[in-house]
């Protein structure tokens, strides 16, 4: 079963559809242009290990900054025409298609840098991360440089109005029914969506942030967190957002990042919606509390399991500075606020 599953993964990336999706990405493909070539002389005359790598095109840019070798690893059989993409610029030179997985490739040497763009929806999702953190272990030099070196998941609540108001009126008809049955369906599985800041109800937190020098395995078997958000307007809440960013190196200038949250321009990842059963209103300065678990798949280890548990706020810790409007929070910010005041020196009159 198991082997039957990695099979799929490999051939869903022989679809054509798929890399014209990726390729047609301006954000994604100039992000990744921009560390690489913005970087040359980390590229100049090093071995670089591009792992997935589809089309060539991050192959590509690293033979565009001046590497003296690059390693193209793409499982599936669309790195026949990666090599026609090498030949076409004419890097053959420089760029070696291994028509292999990462697990099942040998190299002559140990590499100085890895790209990859592993990055699934919600980040996570095809876990091709894995291959990524095995070929960091058995390639990368212990100096060696990540392409991207970081990543970090956010979550917000948010109003979803495709799934609730939609429905209220469609073209002079309520289908409230229908929407209802809809949601059902989408609890099962997130949703892929663009979501406008608009819809956005508080201000994002951290799900996990991943420095992908050092992350293992075993790290990204199973994920929990807390969030307690404070509204920051009136609005129906709904779903739960999540978004990812992604850092590059940089020696010469601020590291370059990949953002796909909903202020900047859209990419093919979108965002990823939880929708939940109920829709509530909620005002500004109202506490918003859940724990958000993302666990790996046993069925399919390629894939996660998304839950959302809502929490009565009331029942759980708030952080040490939370701005809600609960009464415990207010009394807490006024007696740090006075203690922050005694504890300033009186200052001298002029």
């Amino acid at each position: 079963m198991e082997a039957m599953e990695t099979s799929d993964y490999f051939e869903s990336y022989e679809d054509l559809d798929v890399h014209k999706l990726m390729l047609q990405d301006g954000p994604r493909n100039r992000a990744y242009k921009d560390a690489i070539l913005s970087n040359k002389n980390e590229f100049k005359d090093k071995v670089v290990l591009d792992v997935g790598a589809g089309t060539g095109i991050l192959s590509v840019y690293c033979a565009q900054a001046g590497a003296k070798t690059v390693y193209a690893v793409e499982a599936s059989n669309i790195s026949r025409i990666a090599e026609q993409i090498v030949r076409e610029n004419k890097y053959e030179d420089v760029i070696k298609v291994l028509n292999k997985k990462v697990e099942d490739v040998i190299l002559p040497e140990k590499v100085d840098i890895i790209v990859s763009e592993w990055m699934g929806f919600y980040l996570l999702h095809e876990a091709m991360l894995d291959s990524v953190i095995i070929a960091r272990d058995k390639f990368l030099k212990p100096d060696g440089l990540m392409f991207p070196e970081s990543a970090t998941l956010y979550s917000v609540p948010c109003s979803v109005p495709s799934m609730y108001e939609y429905w209220q009126d469609v073209d002079g008809v309520s289908m409230q029914h229908l929407g209802m049955k809809i949601r059902e369906n989408a609890s099962k599985k997130p949703l892929t969506e663009i979501v406008t800041p608009e819809a956005l109800l508080c201000d994002p937190e951290v799900v996990i942030w991943l420095d992908l020098r050092e992350v293992t395995l075993d790290d990204i078997k199973s994920i929990e967190m807390r969030h307690v958000a404070v509204a920051n307007k009136q609005g129906q809440y709904q779903g739960i957002c999540l978004w990812f960013t992604c850092t590059f190196p940089s020696v010469v200038t601020e590291p370059f990042t990949l953002s796909t949250e909903p202020e900047e321009p859209s990419t093919h990842w979108k965002q990823t919606v939880i929708v939940l059963p109920t829709s509530i209103q909620v005002e500004g300065g109202s506490p918003i509390a859940y724990d958000i678990t993302l666990t790996r798949s046993e069925e399919n280890n390629r894939r996660y399991a998304i839950e959302v548990t809502m929490l009565d706020p009331d029942e759980v810790e708030h952080p040490e500075y939370c701005p809600c409007h609960l009464t415990k929070c207010i009394l807490v910010r006024a007696m740090l606020e006075k203690y922050e005041k005694d504890e300033m020196p009186n200052m001298p009159d002029k």
